[in-house]
């Protein structure tokens, strides 16, 4: 689904990336963890293509980004990768649904479908009767969960994220951490996780350690417990409701009312 090969980079004369070479499955989720300054964070945004490498590929669905123009690559990050990051980034004049959508309208995407698709994920995440809330009106982890809604818009492949619960109290790490779980085995969803939270490194299919921007070790959990299930989605998860088959459940669905009459109401924000 994603592999890098020989992924070098350099700031000055100070090479942080030595020929990092990974192959992530489709439906997988991986965390990249290591102290500070072992390239974490730039690996992972050479593989969101929010920075280029000095040497070495990268290949997303069978794509070869590496070679990609910014337009192109921009287009590419639009529709096949989503971010959450650290702090939620959400922008403080629109809504809750309006954020989740912008990725949609700026795939061009039509605001009737961009806004229908924004609230069965703000269902997803138990957040639909917050639609219309800024973000100063949410809770941190209100707001962390419309930046992951915002994340799946537009049905990545894979989602990137950088130290996603960093700045959440540890009820809130521990639903944000079963609700990336929960996401992959819904939308078979492929997640890739900078984190220093070694709760979350110890439960992630596989961990790759990071430091002076080599992989000096991979673990899996399959290694060490074959066939048993380490994290298993919940029914009647607090972000979400599942109906009596287990499925999602989105009967209940608001269609709130029109959030302007201007067919792109993000048209001077683009």
């Amino acid at each position: 689904m994603l592999q890098l090969t020989d992924i070098t980079k350099s700031f000055g004369k100070l090479q942080v990336l030595k020929g990092i070479s990974l192959t992530i499955g489709d439906g997988e989720i991986v965390s990249i963890v290591g102290p500070s300054g072992a390239g974490k964070t730039t690996l992972l945004q050479i593989m969101g293509t929010l920075d280029n490498a000095d040497g070495g590929s990268v290949v997303i669905d069978g794509t070869n980004i590496s070679k990609m123009g910014s337009n192109a690559l921009a287009k590419f990050r639009n529709q096949h990768i989503g971010f959450v990051f650290q702090f939620h980034q959400l922008l403080p004049e629109f809504t809750a649904v309006e954020n989740i959508m912008i990725p949609a309208m700026i795939a061009g995407v039509g605001q009737k479908q961009a806004k229908k698709h924004a609230m069965e994920l703000l269902e997803m995440m138990n957040l639909k009767e917050r639609a219309l809330h800024k973000p100063a009106e949410l809770s941190g982890g209100e707001k962390q969960r419309v930046a992951v809604a915002r994340a799946l818009i537009n049905n990545p492949s894979v989602i990137l994220a950088d130290e996603p619960s960093g700045s959440l109290d540890s009820k809130n790490k521990e639903e944000l951490h079963q609700l990336f779980f929960d996401i992959r085995d819904r939308l078979h969803c492929t997640f890739v996780i900078v984190t220093h939270d070694e709760q979350l490194a110890t439960i992630t299919d596989r961990t790759i350690h990071l430091k002076d921007g080599e992989v000096v070790k991979e673990e899996s959990i399959r290694e060490e417990s074959a066939n048993q299930q380490v994290y298993e989605p919940m029914s009647g998860l607090e972000y979400g409701n599942d109906n009596e088959n287990g499925n999602l459940d989105l009967s209940g669905t608001i269609d709130p009312e029109p959030l302007t009459d201007n067919p792109n109401p993000f048209e001077e924000q683009l």
